[in-house]
């Protein structure tokens, strides 16, 4: 009897031992597949361009860009920076693993799977660590109806919300990050001085005065009339897709980039046309928004470096700020394209996917420039349409109406009118008649490119938007017998203007309930989606930037 229980007893344990073991051998290979979901790129820039002073300025701005990296790791979740202690620490193979996502998704969540944790079991809180972690959208709500003079801090980018005595306040991002802002304002200032451009000196000193005064409209405006410099850099907290609760929070972070000049005054030309592209908008005069500024500046660079925000996850190709309106108002916006970030994503990501989802006649439409004219147009875009609009008498903006679901109609928007603006080129004569084809064919490959970093997202929720919209539509056809996609050419124009309006009419009217409409009945991974999102398992989802400077720097 005793025997037979040992026996028992020591089975019971061996069961346990090769469970474990077989659970940690799953873990470990699903892990190395989601990180093997990026691939790694070297983003490289031409270091013989910069004088003596200029390397020293850029040396100062990367040192400044690690700031925001450890400033965003804060802002996305409260017990990051433990987390990260604890993973460095750790000897566990497993482990080196975790540490590797953590350090590519900043943060335990998986942004490539609606931020499930793939470190602990917790959610990622809505709000980031933008709020108390348990404070629900009616607390928040409930405290601005009573009290109603509380709005414009607590709705402001730049404040962090807690709870003091049982009372929701306010902190500003000057006083909650003031010893690593300070720290950032410093490499500012210290770049400034070997700055011999008159206009970046000016954007550093006036950036580094705005870290720790929380006001960064003089310092955006004299980012706006940055000339004459080969370095373009744009460093400070802008973009809200990290606050999922009202898109009211701006998350930190850099692009350090050098210029390509004969590249940017190729597609300087653009910038004259602001007006008729607002004009040609189909949505009624009324809502047409004439009154932004029309300087509107257009850059080609070359990535030297990013942080924060732009680098979590899945990496930007182009960026269009200031986002605020004010600033939009007097000087317009300015879109900054990054080469050599599109030409890895396009030959890497993009061409692969386009020939597993499309049909086979459709292939050869795929191109580069299509690929990169709608990346710029679509930056262009995001300066056109409603930004501050009446509603019942009051003067507001639209991000503020539609709350959370602001980014995601935004993002939509840009690349609905990315394409409908291209065709519109191609009546100005920019383009020759034959890119209306590679326009809609090499957006609709980019689709999937996009709408594998999850639907949650911004960029995400909106592709998916376009591609059910569309094809419910007859704008795209679905071959079940092939399992690809194709344009229906006769089709594509009518619909994607279609869409087009009912986009700018949401933001013209401020219609929250509008957009919480589109965004529930088309982002989502319809039947369709889903097959073809399945063919692209083997693929890898985005690049995973090796910098050169940082190479450098770790070696120096």
């Amino acid at each position: 009897m005793k025997l037979l229980l040992v026996t028992s007893i020591f089975i019971f344990l061996v069961l346990i031992i090769f469970g474990c073991q077989s659970q940690n051998g799953d873990e470990n290979q699903i892990l190395k597949n989601t990180i093997a979901k990026f691939t790694p790129t070297g983003i490289r820039y031409d270091e013989s361009l910069l004088d003596d002073r200029q390397a020293v300025v850029i040396k100062k701005l990367y040192m400044a860009a690690k700031v925001m990296d450890d400033l965003f790791l804060q802002q996305v979740y409260s017990k990051n920076k433990d987390i990260k202690a604890d993973l460095e620490a750790s000897e566990d193979k497993l482990d080196a693993l975790h540490l590797q996502l953590f350090n590519i998704m900043f943060g335990p969540f998986n942004r490539l799977d609606h931020n499930k944790p793939f470190w602990g079991d917790v959610a990622k809180p809505l709000g980031a660590n933008f709020y108390p972690e348990d404070m629900t959208k009616e607390e928040f709500q409930g405290w601005l109806e009573e009290n109603p003079d509380d709005e414009k801090v607590f709705t402001s980018e730049f404040t962090m919300i807690r709870r003091k005595d049982n009372k929701l306040v306010t902190i500003p991002y000057s006083e909650y990050f003031q010893d690593e802002l300070t720290k950032a304002a410093n490499y500012l200032r210290e770049a400034a001085e070997y700055a011999d451009n008159p206009s970046l000196k000016k954007y550093l000193l006036t950036r580094a005065d705005a870290f720790l005064s929380n006001d960064y409209f003089e310092s955006d405006m004299a980012w706006m009339d940055l000339k004459d410099h080969l370095i373009e850099v744009v460093i400070g907290p802008y973009e809200v897709y990290e606050d999922k609760l009202f898109n009211y929070k701006a998350a930190f972070e850099c692009f350090i980039t050098i210029r390509d000049p004969e590249e940017s005054k190729k597609l300087a030309r653009f910038a004259s046309y602001l007006n008729d592209i607002e004009a040609h908008l189909p949505i009624p005069e009324k809502y047409k928004n004439f009154e932004r500024g029309a300087e509107s500046p257009f850059v080609v660079a070359n990535e030297i470096f990013s942080a924060g925000d732009t680098k979590a996850g899945t990496q930007t190709l182009a960026f269009n700020l200031p986002n605020d309106e004010r600033v939009r108002e007097a000087k317009g916006s300015k879109k900054v394209m990054l080469k050599n970030v599109n030409e890895a994503k396009f030959s890497k990501i993009l061409t692969p996917i386009a020939k597993a989802v499309l049909d086979e006649s459709q292939l050869s439409y795929v191109t580069f420039d299509a690929f990169f004219n709608h990346v710029l147009m679509h930056e262009i875009s995001h300066g056109v349409g409603p930004g501050i609009i009446t509603i019942d008498g009051r003067k507001t903006e639209v991000k503020k109406e539609l709350k959370e679901t602001y980014s995601k109609i935004e993002e939509c928007k840009a690349d609905v009118l990315g394409m409908y603006n291209n065709i519109f080129m191609i009546e100005k004569g920019e383009y020759p008649e034959t890119f209306e084809k590679e326009t809609w064919v090499t957006f609709l490959a980019g689709t999937f490119r996009v709408v594998r970093f999850g639907i949650t997202g911004a960029h995400g929720a909106g592709n998916a938007i376009i591609y059910n919209y569309l094809l419910e539509k007859g704008g795209y056809e679905y071959d079940q017998a092939t399992e690809k996609v194709k344009i229906n050419f006769d089709k594509i124009y009518d619909t994607v203007r279609d869409l087009a309006s009912k986009l700018l009419t949401i933001q013209a009217q401020g219609d929250y309930q509008g957009a919480k409409a589109l965004i529930d009945k088309y982002a989502v991974i319809s039947p369709s989606m889903e097959n073809l999102i399945g063919k692209l398992e083997r693929l890898p989802v985005d690049i995973k930037p090796i910098f050169q400077i940082e190479k450098m720097m770790t070696e120096k």
